[in-house]
């Protein structure tokens, strides 16, 4: 599997099962593209001789010698290595490394682009009480056979609406670590307004992660992330992100924003955090909502879309050359090593590796299938 792409004034070529990556050449790019539509060699020779018509025969048959070698040296178009182990890794038996504790089913902002709508789940308002929290701790060790390092992300609706249970939670994690030889890190993920100081010392000391919920400007921000009476957040939250990152010093947060239909431009609200607020570590994300909503993103947005993403990687480098790096959540890919067998054939691990926890108990592949029936995967209990 081949995929190509242009950017930044490179030809960039990914041979997908070799994980390897080529920077082209003009010819040796449309060679790549004609080869891998099927065509025979010497039909591409000849099509290339039309496209560069000044090119002599030394330099096709160079071009042509240069994939040769590649694909000799399984570089290029490589065969798949994975499909086999698929149904090897389907029967392994695998351990749960993850829960997405949902401790608040109900949220004090009211977004309208909510998948989760407004943290309700399309089901009914709750929090989680301690004793679930604690079933779902003990399911999680119980469940994730020899493996150390748990993760357990603190989620909703807004979980601080539900903040005493979840710091009874991480204490009553951190109480059988030791027995059980575990290692529980704890992300926050939150709208900002029950941030608090407590909060903050708190996180500083329990959390190795927060996700800081804010999508770039105000204007941007406060069409969709509103508290019940229809006012905007942003003026109430971004002192207290502010306060937050600033506190969290070398550790792990993530400010986490939403593009939508309405804001396509979305590489201006990822510079308005960089720039105006100070914020370095970054994430913006599509909109996960019904395909007919105003806020929806179409196929007649992906080609702004596409542009974003290569303005923020041109601005990145720039950024890096002045000393003054940021991050963005989903530019952080592994060049050397690429992902391993198990996530290149089982991707995310939902309903494996990671689940949702309800208020309740209940268990679905993740947050995303919560109260779809056809997908609850029984109880903690």
């Amino acid at each position: 599997m081949i995929h190509q792409y242009k950017m930044n004034g490179y030809n960039i070529v990914l041979d997908v099962y070799s994980a390897s990556i080529h920077v082209t050449d003009d010819m040796a790019y449309d060679a790549i593209h004609l080869l891998d539509e099927g065509k025979p060699e010497d039909e591409v020779r000849g099509e290339i001789r039309r496209m560069y018509p000044d090119a002599s025969e030394e330099d096709i048959r160079d071009t042509f010698d240069d994939i040769e070698e590649l694909v000799k040296n399984d570089k290029l178009f490589t065969k798949d290595v994975f499909r086999p182990a698929a149904n090897y890794l389907k029967d392994r038996g695998t351990v749960v490394k993850a829960l997405c504790l949902l401790v608040a089913h109900t949220c004090n902002l009211n977004c309208s682009y909510c998948f989760a709508s407004q943290g309700k789940f399309h089901g009914q308002q709750g929090l989680m009480d301690f004793e679930t929290g604690k079933a779902a701790i003990d399911f999680l060790v119980k469940n994730s056979g020899m493996r150390r390092n748990l993760e357990v992300d603190f989620f909703g609706g807004e979980p601080l609406v539900n903040f005493d249970v979840c710091k009874k939670i991480v204490e009553y994690a951190r109480s059988i670590e030791k027995e059980h030889n575990k290692n529980f890190r704890f992300t926050l993920t939150t709208n900002g307004v029950n941030v608090t100081d407590e909060v903050i010392e708190w996180a500083n000391k329990e959390c190795y992660n927060v996700v800081l919920s804010l999508d770039g400007r105000k204007e941007v921000n406060d069409r969709f992330r509103v508290d019940a009476m229809g006012n905007g957040s942003y003026d109430r939250i971004v002192p207290n992100f502010q306060k937050f990152a600033k506190a969290r010093g070398d550790q792990n947060y993530y400010m986490r924003g939403t593009f939508s239909h309405f804001n396509t431009d979305f590489t201006k609200d990822i510079f308005h955090m960089a720039d105006d607020l100070g914020f370095t570590e970054l994430s913006m994300e599509p909109v996960v909502t019904d395909p007919s909503s105003p806020s929806a993103l179409t196929e007649e947005d992906l080609p702004v879309l596409y542009e974003q993403y290569e303005i923020l990687a041109k601005d990145m480098l720039r950024r890096e050359k002045d000393g003054k790096p940021i991050t963005f959540y989903h530019y952080m890919i592994d060049l050397e090593h690429g992902p391993c067998v198990y996530k290149r054939v089982s991707g995310c691990g939902s309903g494996t590796e990671y689940l949702a926890v309800t208020a309740w108990g209940d268990l679905y592949p993740c947050h995303q299938f919560v109260n779809d029936p056809e997908y609850k995967m029984g109880n903690v209990y």
